[in-house]
């Protein structure tokens, strides 16, 4: 079982055909939602019914029919194996029984009646677009022919950068940081307006993006270039600006993680991270974006396994806080979205509490959806049980119901929750969509470092160019690996390139290996990935500069390398290995575009990491 926010994003195959939507028409699907249409009294706006006191009074009657295991289940959100809601292949249907005792997608509604399902690609939901659209529509079919059928609210993580469950041919994104270096709140909102629309068409109207925690640790191992940037201001604006453009496409943005994960230097997927600001500076700092994102209207907050000692002194992770969740977020901020944890798989909720345990104090906290718990069973009937058994009132359970119901009446899925093919493909990843992921990251790429004027290469001076470096796996199910799609690209542009990937790790065979190829070329490009004071990377880079031949790095996640890497000719942040923005970076060197990125974060030195290298809003051009 994976969480929320990881996962391999290798592309399955195989066959897409059983849930394919067969274009529903309007009548059908009233007909399929008659019970809700005719609870909200509906006509054609009723997708607005949630917003107002005839909309809350028509939820209410909704929820006042569901039995009490029914009321259990509009809590959860699931992670569920297999490209197909009822056919899905023997592999997924046997991880399906071996993790949550049920065969299929429509076996695990039928049984726990959840209100959502969450999508991954390791988990077999995204393999293109047509069969998204129809794993949604099953989904929603399933659900619909239980007794008291509601719709769900399909989410996932399209954080677009390193972060991506839908990959080409749908259409991919600069990430976060990418976006903070081009610092171009309109470019945020295009990236919110059209992957919303893109998502919406795919059946998915929750995206757990953006994330509004303000980095300001460059050791943070788990948000890093997830994250806009380290100046609170400028991560509060683009936040805003994301949040607008996902909402005005109809899809439900998710701010996260609340309180803040920007400082900290343990995952909390794997540890129990402590947040150790003051009040004053987590009001500052912090905070920021989560207000700018309430003023924008967020739909829903995504909560952090953290502990913050200074805003609850009890020990607790965030995701389990009472004066957190409900005293600062719903009290102090003033926000009454919907609120939604952090994977309940991840170790930083898991260190303190049991399995049984965590969902009931998460709802006693003020949460309102309770995501991918790692045993779907226990926590489910540990949320019976208390309510059962009086920790918990059924009149609990309603508040969060009525938020999550307000939340699907807002984005039309109690009204219409199918999808179309013909919407499949005029919406997903168009020419014009390409083209304006294309042109942002143009406006991304950041340029750090350029002796004697390297960069632009000449095609004519220096025409053979070797591209060795870190390949990490696929974040976002793109072309890849890394130096293979820097190499295409600047052979599209006119050089004799070659790829030779050494990893994040070169031996010194490999490294050998690559310094020789290096005597036959004009340049080396040379990926970067964490490069570290002490790591094989550093040697593989200095052994190029031995060669003499000129050497650019492109720091294709953490701006932070260019710190030890003093010797290199030229230096770029790419921000992520994704197509896009590799693509981008090619188009740097080869000069057809001028950097314009600057750094959202400051690089302090490697030597002296009291000392800034390079400051937030450093970046040369031509």
């Amino acid at each position: 079982m994976r969480d929320s926010s990881t996962g391999s994003t290798a592309r399955p195959s195989g066959p897409t055909e059983p849930d394919r939507p067969s274009r529903p028409s309007r009548r059908t699907v009233l007909a399929a939602t008659a019970g809700v249409t005719a609870a909200l009294a509906a006509g054609p706006h009723a997708h607005a019914a949630g917003s107002g006191p005839h909309g809350d009074k028509a939820l209410r009657a909704l929820i006042s029919r569901m039995t009490l295991e029914e009321k259990v289940g509009q809590l959860f959100v699931m992670r569920v194996y297999g490209h197909s809601a009822t056919a899905p292949d023997q592999a997924d249907i046997d991880a399906n029984l071996k993790e949550i005792g049920v065969r299929t997608a429509a076996e695990l509604i039928a049984k726990y009646r959840v209100g959502g399902i969450i999508y991954f690609a390791w988990a077999h939901n995204t393999r293109d677009p047509h069969q998204i659209a129809a794993l949604s529509n099953g989904i929603q079919r399933a659900s619909l022919e239980q007794p008291r059928g509601l719709p769900l609210l399909i989410s996932t993580d399209q954080e677009h950068g390193i972060v991506a469950r839908v990959g080409k041919p749908a259409t991919l994104f600069p990430g976060a940081m990418a976006l903070g270096a081009g610092g171009s709140r309109a470019d945020a909102r295009e990236v919110g307006r059209i992957g919303g629309a893109e998502l919406r068409a795919l059946g998915i109207r929750q995206d757990y993006s953006p994330v509004a925690d303000v980095n300001v640790n460059p050791a943070n191992p788990v948000i890093g270039v997830r994250s806009f940037g380290a100046d609170p201001d400028a991560v509060a604006g683009l936040v805003a600006a994301e949040v607008k453009g996902y909402q005005g496409s109809g899809v439900a943005a998710t701010a996260k993680h609340f309180p803040g994960h920007g400082d900290t230097a343990v995952d909390s997927h794997f540890g129990f991270p402590v947040i150790t600001h003051s009040r004053d500076l987590w009001s500052t700092l912090d905070a920021a974006p989560f207000r700018a994102a309430i003023r924008a209207g967020i739909d829903s907050i995504m909560t952090a396994h953290i502990m913050v000692p200074a805003l609850d002194p009890a020990g607790d992770p965030a995701t389990l806080s009472h004066p957190i969740l409900t005293g600062i977020l719903r009290g102090e901020l003033g926000y009454d979205g919907v609120v939604v944890t952090d994977s309940l798989g991840m170790e930083g909720v898991r260190t303190k509490y049991g399995d049984d345990r965590v969902p009931v104090l998460a709802l006693k906290a003020g949460v309102d959806q309770l995501l991918n718990p790692p045993d779907l069973n226990v926590a489910w009937n540990a949320v019976l049980n208390a309510v059962r058994g009086g920790e918990l009132t059924e009149a609990r359970l309603d508040e969060s119901i009525l938020r999550v119901l307000r939340l699907k009446s807002k984005l039309g899925l109690l009204t219409d929750p199918y999808v179309r093919d013909a919407a499949v493909d005029r919406v997903v990843g168009t020419p014009a969509h390409l083209r304006a992921a294309d042109r942002i990251a143009e406006r991304t790429t950041t340029l750090l470092v350029n002796k004697e004027g390297l960069l632009p290469l000449s095609r004519r001076r220096t025409p053979k160019v070797l591209v060795v470096g870190a390949d990490p796996a696929s974040p976002s199910l793109s072309d890849g690996p890394p130096t293979a799609v820097l190499a295409g690209a600047l052979t599209e542009l006119g050089f004799t390139a070659t790829a030779l990937s050494t990893g994040t790790a070169p031996s010194a065979a490999t490294i050998a290996k690559a310094v020789a190829a290096a005597a036959d070329v004009d340049a080396v490009v040379v990926g970067t990935y964490n490069v570290t004071a002490a790591g094989s990377q550093k040697t593989l880079v200095e052994g190029l500069l031995a060669t003499g031949v000129p050497v650019i790095a492109v720091a294709i996640r953490n701006p932070y390398d260019v710190a030890h890497l003093p010797g290199v000719g030229a230096c770029l942040a790419a921000y992520s290995w994704t197509d896009v923005e590799l693509r981008a970076a090619a188009r740097v060197i080869a000069g057809r575009v001028d950097p314009r990125g600057k750094l959202p974060v400051p690089v302090q030195r490697a030597d002296d990491p009291a000392q800034v290298l390079y400051p937030i809003g450093y970046g040369l051009t031509y």
